[in-house]
């Protein structure tokens, strides 16, 4: 995609002044249900209505969607109120209901884009559409899957495309539904820093607490959009309640966020900041230089594990360090789940280096 065409042009064709909004229920229940929603949403900041009218649910026996049925509310939706319409395609057939239906926005789901096959059935049944097509992140945190997603959609001469970033499963517990691993698509951004990114925070909070912090720390991320599940009963909702708002709760958290300039004009504020990012470089040299002499010890035990036909992995030993270093980062301000993830990641490369060793 070295070679494509500005995509977030087709975004910059909406001339809003705010990042583009996407808000609907988890899923089209009835008629009146949908444009309830949508009704309550129109004249706001909310640019398009999403609904799902296909549910692929982790297990069967629960509600799995309406059906194509649910196009035809979204077509009232569009004449109704103006807001454009957006909703998931799993297969080639929802894809051509979704085009004669004349939905104006496709996104294709974690649980498709997991899968290449899904992901080029798609992309040859959508072949040359003038429709927007977003994708999300594949549910697990592999960033060459989600672009070779990108990539199969963009090879079907898909020109209006844009990713949704909504969380990645981990088999760890966390605060989160998916873990957002910002880095990942902060990494695609660099990448493609012409390719809309959007942010999905109902999935990855799980929970509707949380969901306007994750708005406004993707907008701090200069993230391009939102996608909220809003729905006008929540707690009665046929899929995920927990994590859908009201709209009435959504038009007043839009008015909350914050939209940060990319950057400062203030001389003051440029000459602090560049004196805090050569702080940082500093103290990340220090970082990568104790990282370095931590790995030259590894391989000195790892040399010692090898003469005396001792294995790798020390259970307890690995236990006991990162409980002492859990309490000792939260003797100095840093949470449990921070230093956890840093400390697995390292003993994670420990082990790597003491195997090549042993096995030398």
């Amino acid at each position: 995609m070295e070679n494509s065409p500005k995509l977030k042009k087709w975004l910059n064709e909406f001339k809003l002044n705010h990042p583009l909004v996407i808000a609907g229920p988890c899923s089209a229940e009835t008629e009146v249900q949908v444009l309830k929603i949508a009704n309550e949403l129109k004249n706001t900041d909310v640019t398009a209505f999403r609904a799902g009218i296909w549910k692929p649910r982790t297990r069967p026996g629960n509600f799995e969607g309406v059906g194509a049925i649910g196009l035809k509310w979204l077509q009232k939706v569009k004449s109704e109120t103006g807001l454009l319409t957006c909703t998931e395609v799993a297969n080639r057939v929802h894809v051509r209901l979704a085009l004669e239906h004349d939905i104006d926005i496709l996104w294709i789901g974690a649980r498709s884009t997991v899968s290449p096959f899904i992901v080029q059935e798609i992309a040859d049944a959508l072949k040359g559409t003038n429709k927007i097509v977003l994708i999300k992140n594949p549910v697990n945190p592999d960033l060459a899957l989600w672009l070779g997603g990108i990539e199969r959609l963009y090879s079907s001469d898909i020109k209006k495309l844009g990713v949704i970033h909504r969380g990645f499963s981990t088999y760890e517990q966390t605060k989160y539904r998916n873990n957002p691993e910002w880095q990942i698509p902060i990494e695609l951004q660099n990448k493609f820093p012409d390719l809309p990114l959007i942010c999905d925070p109902s999935h990855i909070a799980g929970r509707r607490d949380i969901i306007q912090d994750l708005c406004q720390t993707a907008l701090d991320l200069n993230f391009d959009g939102l996608m909220v599940e809003t729905h006008v009963d929540p707690n009665n909702a046929w899929s995920d309640a927990k994590q859908q708002i009201k709209p009435s709760v959504l038009i007043k958290m839009m008015k909350n966020l914050k939209i940060r300039e990319l950057s400062g004009r203030d001389a003051k504020f440029k000459n602090k900041l560049s004196t805090y990012r050569a702080q940082i470089d500093v103290l990340d040299a220090n970082i990568l230089d104790n990282l370095s002499k931590r790995m030259k010890v590894v391989n000195k035990i790892g040399t010692i594990k090898k003469n005396h036909n001792v294995s790798v992995l020390q259970s307890k030993r690995w236990n006991e360090i990162l409980e002492k270093m859990i309490l000792n980062g939260e003797s100095v301000g840093l949470n449990e789940e921070f230093i956890s993830k840093i400390f697995k990641a390292i003993h994670q490369e420990s082990i790597n280096e003491q195997d090549k060793v042993i096995n030398s």
